[in-house]
């Protein structure tokens, strides 16, 4: 019986940590995502974990992710990409400073606040290493 309940509260933390919202995000931050996407009508709203709307949505095939505060404001926009899509100068720092670690995903991402950057996220025992890098190979964090 104990058990019984503990599976149940799980699944309901689980789901309740979802939040999604879609069709419920507050009409600025739906008139910001239709004047940066207006080829974008229909995307997925979910409330992340820092509060913000979190619109998911695909551009010719393309997934896409885009932030907003609550008030519409832009914070950033990512999209995965290949390894191979990094920028050469990205490449050679990897190779330089990283070479002997896994990758396990790469975004490119556009922030309203430090601009086009790229994110690698490296494989850590416990928690994985982002590092975010300029086009021209610097590190940012």
């Amino acid at each position: 019986m104990i058990l019984k309940r503990l599976i149940l509260i799980a699944i309901v933390v689980l789901f309740s940590c979802s939040h999604t919202v879609k069709g419920q995000a507050p009409d600025a931050v739906k008139k910001t995502f239709q004047a940066k996407y207006p080829e974008e009508n229909d995307p997925d709203w979910h409330k992340d974990d820092h509060g913000y709307y979190e619109a998911n949505f695909k551009i010719d095939g393309i997934k896409y992710r885009a932030d907003f505060n609550a008030d519409g404001t832009w914070v950033e926009t990512e999209t995965s990409i290949d390894e191979d899509d990094l920028p050469d100068a990205i490449k050679k720092v990897i190779k330089e400073k990283f070479d002997d670690e896994k990758i396990t995903e790469v975004e490119k991402v556009e922030s309203a606040t430090k601009g086009l950057f790229y994110d690698v996220e490296f494989k850590r025992k416990g928690k994985n290493k982002d590092v975010e890098f300029r086009a021209d190979g610097t590190i940012l964090n």
